[in-house]
């Protein structure tokens, strides 16, 4: 089968950084014909020593105006897939679907005044693609990104974190943005100290974030640990914030990978 006609196309790995013997960044070519919105995944493909090709869907970390495409991944130890990518090198070839998926995406909402973007480890990945997007400073007036790490080394995309809002084109809606990290495992300056859950019932993030997380001016993207986005859910149920379908527009809404 040509490649043309296959499912996906064959593109070669730029870049590979370590962040953390369990965290890595990776940067692939970008097929001329690849389309995505900002928030969305691709299925990756990985061929093993025997032939066989893993698949597995992992969110775009880069805009989708950039020329390459950047992912952020976790190592499983054992991992049938990450083991393999985690052993990739510049050069090396990597599948990546033709079509892109998903809907963490700003069309889930029709409206709203405040975004939140609440993240756990590779979570963050998908919000800074949609941070990298014109849309979403335009469409709400505060954006407020959460990154929940165990470990204040596990912070990834710092640096380009806190340039955002220098960039040209989003200097003028810098007064939008606010981030908040919080940490786990230990105490980091500058850092929320507890899981996004708890600091949602304390009040101790709506006070970082200098802003209420209410029904009626709050929209929530949530992205990361499956136990975070599922008690997270529960929480901002009781205050009335409902899951955006497209049979019935909500306030939340969440990924799913399957």
């Amino acid at each position: 089968m040509s490649d043309s006609a296959e499912k996906f196309t064959r593109q070669t790995l730029l870049d590979v950084q370590t962040l953390t013997p369990h965290l890595f960044t990776l940067r692939t070519t970008r097929d001329r014909g690849f389309r995505f919105r900002a928030g969305q995944f691709a299925r990756l493909g990985v061929t093993k020593a025997d032939g066989s090709t893993v698949w597995r869907a992992y969110s775009m970390v880069s805009s989708p105006f950039d020329e390459f495409l950047e992912f952020f991944s976790i190592v499983v130890p054992n991992g049938e897939f990450t083991s393999e990518l985690s052993r990739l090198q510049p050069g090396d070839t990597l599948l990546v679907d033709r079509q892109a998926f998903g809907y963490l995406t700003l069309d889930r909402f029709a409206d709203g005044r405040d975004l939140w973007l609440l993240s756990t480890g590779t979570g963050v990945a998908p919000f800074i693609s949609i941070l990298q997007d014109f849309e979403a400073w335009e469409k709400f007036e505060r954006i407020i990104l959460v990154y929940s790490v165990r470990e204040a080394r596990e912070l990834a995309y710092q640096d380009l974190i806190e340039a955002l809002p220098r960039r040209e084109y989003l200097a003028e809606y810098a007064h939008k943005f606010r981030f908040i990290a919080t940490v786990t495992r230990e105490q980091h300056p500058g850092a929320l100290n507890g899981r996004i859950t708890t600091l949602i019932e304390n009040g101790e993030l709506e006070r970082a974030a200098e802003v209420a997380l209410t029904p009626e001016h709050s929209r929530v993207m949530l992205c990361g640990n499956p136990q975070m986005i599922d008690d997270t859910r529960q929480l901002l149920k009781a205050r009335g914030l409902q899951l955006s379908l497209t049979r019935r527009p909500g306030q939340v809404a969440v990924e799913n990978y399957w």
